[in-house]
């Protein structure tokens, strides 16, 4: 049987720079006041394993970051001193230090469309392009650029899967399947007529 729309599921990774500046709070609650349900919900120290299993960008993802990179570095008449891909490498190599530096909080959000709706949500992947309204948009405003010529990993507060697929993928990598809920909110049930154990009444 194929499972019903709003059951669709996104992995969200409220950053250490997020945790750091007290913002987990807004942030659930803006997922919240949207109608989104939260499944999965813990604060742990990632390990270096999980980031890099994580974070599994190809050459490609890094030839095309790096470009945009040595692109602002000539425009601003900076040395340009590797191939566009290890920039690209870079940005990686130190979201993953950054990212073991200090606690997450890790979430599993249920409902329709969730990926589209979350990704709208948080707003581009760089900060400063980000538009107002959106979490990156609203508090921060990194760039790519400014963290590689800072040697750092862009501080962008939070991360959301980019599809259904992704989401199946990133979330067995931080979450058990007896750390996930079944249940049922009375969002879901004005939305979607769903009894209190979770179960569609059609």
């Amino acid at each position: 049987m194929k499972s019903h729309a709003s059951k669709d599921t996104s992995l969200v990774l409220i950053k250490p720079d997020g945790v750091q500046r007290s913002l987990v709070g807004n942030m659930i609650n803006r997922f919240e006041e949207r109608g989104l349900k939260i499944i999965g919900l813990k604060m742990l120290m990632p390990t270096q394993d999980q980031c890099e299993e994580h974070y599994n960008k190809d050459d490609a993802w890094f030839t095309r970051k790096g470009e945009e990179i040595v692109a602002e570095m000539k425009k601003d008449n900076l040395p340009v001193e590797r191939a566009a891909v290890e920039y690209g490498r870079d940005i990686i190599r130190n979201i993953v230090q950054y990212m073991t530096g200090g606690p997450v909080v890790a979430m599993v959000l249920q409902g329709h469309a969730v990926p589209d709706v979350v990704s709208q949500m948080v707003g581009s992947t760089e900060p400063v392009s980000a538009d107002i309204g959106t979490i990156r948009g609203d508090f921060t405003i990194d760039s790519y650029y400014l963290s590689t010529i800072d040697k750092r990993a862009v501080r962008n507060l939070i991360h959301c899967s980019e599809d259904k697929k992704e989401a199946v993928r990133e979330t067995a990598i931080w979450f058990n399947e007896n750390e996930l809920m079944n249940y049922a909110t009375a969002h879901e049930r004005i939305l979607y007529d769903v009894s209190a154990d979770g179960h569609w009444k059609h």
